[in-house]
């Protein structure tokens, strides 16, 4: 098998400066609705770049949970490597990719936790074994086995048998406050359709077309 041989033309759409919206939230929006709307399978998933103190780069798959004007919005362990490094360097980087509408879309921008009533609003959205979940797994350290998670699930059931599941003061929310968003349109030939929109203000943006 030659890897080198694996290729796809992409010839679905194209991208002029005539058709984006005049702020990427609402770019954004547009772009994700349509992916939704396509059945995209895990749509809101995300590949997200973070780096250590040292400069030593991290990426993982997360879900994006909620956007606005404001930002884009994940969950995670606040003890985790992810937010480990966020601690260190809160530049970061995440990507969707839809490759059934041969899109991508980057953002970079500054992550900051939101706040714990933003916090607490979505946890109690989840379902109950998510809730427990959060509390079970000590994300990204060492264990031995399997078996000692299944243990902690089962002294977590035990002690949130009766009532609501609290939200763990080691969990919580990020909102990636985006510097540039760049939209990217497979094209045929490899000349692809790229626009990246750049903050030049608080509600102020600068579009601008890459070469692909």
């Amino acid at each position: 098998m030659d890897i080198g041989d694996l290729r796809n033309e992409y010839c679905r759409a194209g991208l002029t400066r005539e058709s984006l919206a005049l702020d990427p939230f609402t770019q954004f929006e547009q772009w994700f609705m349509q992916a939704n709307e396509a059945k995209i399978h895990e749509v809101n998933a995300m590949q997200l770049a973070t780096v250590s103190a040292e400069g030593k780069p991290s990426l993982r798959t997360v879900l994006l949970k909620s956007f606005d004007e404001k930002g884009f919005v994940f969950f995670t362990n606040y003890q985790s490597q992810k937010a480990q490094q966020i601690d260190a360097n809160p530049e970061v980087t995440t990507l969707f990719f839809w490759k059934e509408l041969e899109r991508q879309i980057e953002i970079s921008g500054r992550a900051e936790k939101i706040s714990t009533l933003e916090s607490l609003k979505y946890f109690t959205s989840r379902p109950r074994g998510s809730q427990l979940g959060a509390w079970v797994s000590a994300q990204s350290s060492i264990i031995t086995s399997r078996s000692l998670l299944e243990i902690k699930l089962d002294e977590m059931k035990r002690k949130f048998s009766a009532g609501q599941i609290p939200l763990p003061d080691f969990w919580g929310g990020y909102r990636i406050v985006p510097h540039t968003v760049e939209f990217w349109q497979g094209r045929p030939d490899r000349l692809h359709d790229r626009f990246e929109y750049r903050r030049t203000g608080p509600e102020e943006w600068q579009i601008e077309r890459l070469a692909p």
